[in-house]
This record gives structure tokens, sequence and C-alpha cells, in this order.
């Protein structure tokens, strides 16, 4: 199956990294739905993305008295981190 370059992968946001981006930022939802049309190569780079986008946030240490930007970092890490657990799970269940 050939791919030309305007053809869009299988990822929200267009890429692997733009998936984990926007996982993190809360505006993509994971189940395990998200995760039914990507093949275990896109599993693969958006668990490594996602893995990458965690080792980035917990590198970046805001101010301890800044309330707002410790709940924003922890939430980040949340839901990736939560992604992740639910991509595993995924994983799994169907033996991909």
């Amino acid at each position: 199956m050939k791919y030309d370059w305007w053809v869009v992968g299988s990822f929200p946001g267009g890429s692997a990294w733009a998936m984990a981006r926007d996982i993190g930022d809360g505006y993509v939802l994971v189940t395990a739905r998200t995760f039914a049309q990507m093949s275990a190569a896109d599993l693969d780079k958006v668990n490594f993305e996602m893995d990458r986008r965690l080792r980035e946030i917990r590198g970046t240490q805001p101010d301890q008295n800044d309330t707002q930007a410790l709940q924003l970092r922890n939430r980040r890490l949340q839901r990736i981190s939560q992604a992740r657990s639910v991509l595993a799970a995924y994983r799994r269940k169907r033996k991909v």
C-alpha cells in the first residue's frame, strides 16, 4: 500500500507527537476505541511519544508557590499516564 505525502496518518492531530501533546493538554480523550484503528507500529509510535512527553513534563519544575502551574503540570502528567495505562490494557486485550 502506497502512501502519499498528503495522506494524514491515523493520529488525531496528524502525528504521534501531536497526539501525545493533545492528550496532555486535554484535547484528546483516550479510550480503548481511540486505538482501535491504529496498527501495531502506530501504537508503538504513540507509546514512545507519550513516554517522551512525560519525561519532558517531569523535567520542567514550576515555582513551588505557583499553584496553578503545579496543578496544570500534574493534570498533564495524570492524563498521559492514564492514556498509557489504557493503551497497555488495549494491547493486552487485543494481543497487539
